[in-house]
């Protein structure tokens, strides 16, 4: 078995809602996420001293049925989990019409937290940056640019640019410029050579009718979904076209679904255990 990260429950606790609690009506009892939290090695007191800190901060928000509390995520939480989960399942994009899309904005130093967090959902939309206030990519992300600019408040200082041809630049070369694919496909590598054996392994097994114990089945399913989180905040998902020789992106992402498809049945078969009621407990 692998030995697993220590990330912070806070972090734990997102990917929890958005890829388990989103999909399912967006509310989970108290006691069901304790439960999938201890699965995970988090301890009660952990898991509750975080659930209190995310409320205070304004991503949870408590609920009371009868004798029962639940948690569900605030409208602020929500747009962050749709965000994420656009980018983490989104497929590869390997077609192009070689038509660029730029991002330009223009703050003043004192709207510099703005700036900021302007960078921060440009890269995760995989924009790169060209130049000061300019960040372009090759797909057009215009409806996700207008949520962020909604959410930010920030539809002042930024203008949208679709449709662009860049004269007398090799879109290789800026390619190069804006994104550091050389260091993403080492990253990519080490999580292959993490993963696709325990994937093997996992396949085997099943094909031989000894599938894994489900509650083992929904963590290994977490972890693998947690360690793959970063990719779609690094990779910008670019077309087959300018892409470097040797990337190895695409096979990554492939053994991705794929592990998590072959997981699929059995995690959500502990998953419906635990949600379907304040009593549902995970063996």
């Amino acid at each position: 078995m692998l030995k697993r990260p220590q990330p912070q429950t806070q972090f734990i606790v997102f990917v929890l809602f958005g890829d388990i609690v989103a999909r399912r009506g967006g509310k989970v009892w108290t006691t069901s996420l304790l439960q999938m939290l201890d699965v995970l090695g988090v301890t009660e007191r952990a898991a509750r001293s975080t659930l209190s800190r995310m409320r205070r901060k304004g991503w949870l928000k408590p609920e009371r049925d009868g004798r029962h509390s639940l948690y569900a995520m605030t409208a602020r939480g929500q747009r962050l989990l749709a965000e994420g989960g656009q980018r983490i399942f989104e497929p590869r994009k390997t077609d192009w019409d070689g038509h660029w899309h730029l991002v330009v904005y223009s703050l003043p130093e004192k709207k510099r937290k703005l700036r900021n967090d302007l960078r921060k959902r440009l890269t995760w939309f995989g924009f790169g940056r060209l130049a000061a206030g300019t960040w372009i990519s090759p797909h057009d992300r215009l409806a996700e640019v207008e949520s962020m600019l909604d959410d930010l408040s920030a539809h002042g200082y930024v203008q949208y640019f679709s449709g662009l041809c860049l004269e007398n630049s090799d879109d290789r070369e800026i390619v190069e410029q804006c994104w550091d694919l050389k260091t993403l496909n080492q990253q990519y590598a080490r999580f292959i050579a993490r993963w696709e054996p325990e994937f093997e392994k996992c396949t085997q097994s099943m094909a031989a009718g000894k599938a894994l114990p489900p509650a083992q089945c929904f963590a290994q399913r977490f972890w693998i979904t947690h360690e793959y989180s970063p990719f779609p905040r690094l990779d910008p998902n670019l077309p087959t076209a300018l892409l470097p020789d040797g990337w190895l992106g695409d096979r990554g992402v492939e053994m991705f679904n794929s592990y998590r498809s072959l997981l699929n049945e059995q995690s959500n078969e502990i998953i419906e255990a635990t949600l379907q009621s304040p009593n549902g407990r995970i063996s």
